[in-house]
């Protein structure tokens, strides 16, 4: 029953998921095709200050310094050289069998201290690219704020193989963090 649509009931109204989406979608097509907010409003029946707020929300500012997280991923070396090469300052990635080692090396007061410390590193970077599981991402967004995460899905949580990403895509999406 995976493809009924997600229906929300919010006081007398029952909303789609889909819908909202679809709309979502439509509006900002229309900008990147260059509509001004204005047009795309009326084209899609809202409110103009609804097309700057809904920029806002999705808005991703220019960031000097940029961090890139990953796991588990099959190409750690690859996606290293181009994460760097593209203006990437802090890169850690790791395969399955990396972290699953990380992890069963260290004592739990350790671990929890070095995963606290690097998060309180990542602190300092205005953006942060992290490739995960979806659950990964919901959890290190909630950690670092959803204006300086910008998450890559590797697929639905628990991942237990190697997941192989795309060097050329995840430069692109720095280069485009960066000129922003």
């Amino acid at each position: 029953m995976d493809d009924l649509p997600q229906l929300w009931r919010v006081g007398d109204k029952v909303i789609s998921r889909e819908k909202l989406l679809r709309s979502i979608d439509r509006i900002m097509a229309m900008r990147a095709r260059g509509a001004s907010q204005q047009e795309a409003a009326r084209a899609c029946g809202v409110d103009r200050s609804f097309v700057s707020r809904l920029e806002a929300l999705g808005e991703i500012r220019k960031g000097a310094r940029i961090a890139v997280v990953g796991f588990p991923v099959a190409n750690r070396d690859e996606l290293e050289a181009a994460a760097r090469d593209a203006g990437a300052e802090w890169v850690l990635l790791m395969s399955n069998e990396e972290r699953w080692r990380y992890a069963r090396e260290r004592p739990g007061d350790r671990l929890f201290n070095e995963i606290m410390e690097q998060l309180s590193y990542l602190s300092r970077f205005d953006r942060v690219v992290f490739l995960g599981s979806d659950m990964r991402i919901r959890l290190v967004e909630a950690i670092l704020g959803p204006d300086r995460l910008i998450g890559v899905s590797l697929g639905p949580s628990p991942l237990q193989q190697d997941v192989h990403v795309d060097p050329a895509r995840l430069a692109a999406l720095i280069g485009e963090v960066k000129a922003r």
